[in-house]
Formats: C-alpha cells, sequence, structure tokens
C-alpha cells in the first residue's frame, strides 16, 4: 500500500513533470509550425497546443499548489519556508507569463486561419504577437527551472 507521503511526493512531481514537460513540447511545436510560413500548418499546430494547454497545462496548474501545500504540510514543513515562499513567487511569475501566452495563441490561431482561409500571407499582427509569445516563454522557462532548483536544494533548510 502507498503512504500518504509518497503519493503526494509522486503526484507533486508528475505535476512538475507535465508542467515543464507540456511547456517545452508547446514552445517546440510552435516554433516549428512558426518557421514554415505556412498558414494551414500553423493553425492545425496552434490548435492542437491550445488542446494540450487545456488538458495538460491548466490541470497540472491547478494540481501543483494543492499537492504542494499538502506535501508541505505532510512534511512539517510552513508554508513560509525561504524556498517554499520562492517557489511560490515564480509559481505566479510563470502563471503571469503562461496566461497571456494562452491568450496569444488562441488570437495566433485564428489569425492563420484567416490567412488560411483567404490564401493571404499572415499579417503583421501575427509575426507581432509571436515575438511577444516567444518573449514570454523565457521567463516562465527560467522560473520553472528555478522553482526545480529550489524544490530541490531546499537552501536554508537544515
Amino acid at each position: 500500500m502507498i503512504d500518504l507521503h509518497l503519493a503526494l511526493k509522486l503526484t507533486h512531481l508528475i505535476g512538475a513533470c507535465v508542467l515543464f514537460g507540456t511547456g517545452m513540447g508547446i514552445a517546440f511545436f510552435m516554433w516549428m509550425a512558426h518557421r514554415t510560413a505556412d498558414a494551414a500548418v500553423i493553425a492545425a499546430t496552434a490548435g492542437t497546443v491550445i488542446v494540450a494547454d487545456a488538458v495538460f497545462t491548466a490541470t497540472a496548474v491547478i494540481a501543483q499548489p494543492v499537492t504542494g501545500a499538502a506535501l508541505a504540510a505532510a512534511m512539517g514543513f510552513p508554508l513560509s519556508e525561504p524556498w517554499i515562499v520562492g517557489s511560490i513567487v515564480l509559481y505566479l511569475l510563470v502563471g503571469a507569463c503562461w496566461l497571456p501566452v494562452v491568450l496569444i495563441q488562441i488570437k495566433l490561431r485564428d489569425l492563420a486561419r484567416t490567412a488560411r482561409d483567404a490564401g493571404t500571407p499572415l499579417p503583421a499582427t501575427y509575426h507581432r504577437l509571436f515575438r511577444v509569445w516567444f518573449m514570454l516563454g523565457w521567463p516562465a522557462f527560467a522560473g520553472t527551472i528555478a522553482i526545480f532548483v529550489l524544490m530541490i536544494g531546499k537552501p536554508g533548510f537544515q
């Protein structure tokens, strides 16, 4: 029989893997689709990316703070531990980057569909939004890595 501590730790770790892996996968596929400059490819890829964000990322985004708080309590760590506070702040930063990215992905998909259906090149708005999408990915990526460092290293914990 699996104990509560192990179940929480496993669930929290899987959630972290889903967040990181889905984020990297989405970034890779969106970048590769963008490089084709083919509105049909971009529209299809962005459509799939939006579904992946809704199914995988959003689920893990909800599960992480729940399992993290429960795991901290089970391990006897107060949420005021500096490494936990740092992780929470970084999690909020990553979320502040992710939420606009989701909205941008929807707009990119719609712009690509419109261009595909009209047989026109992607508009300047698409390219501007893609640059914003790309730039928001970097602090989210760095923040996620920093959270891993804090969770693994637990700096300041004796």
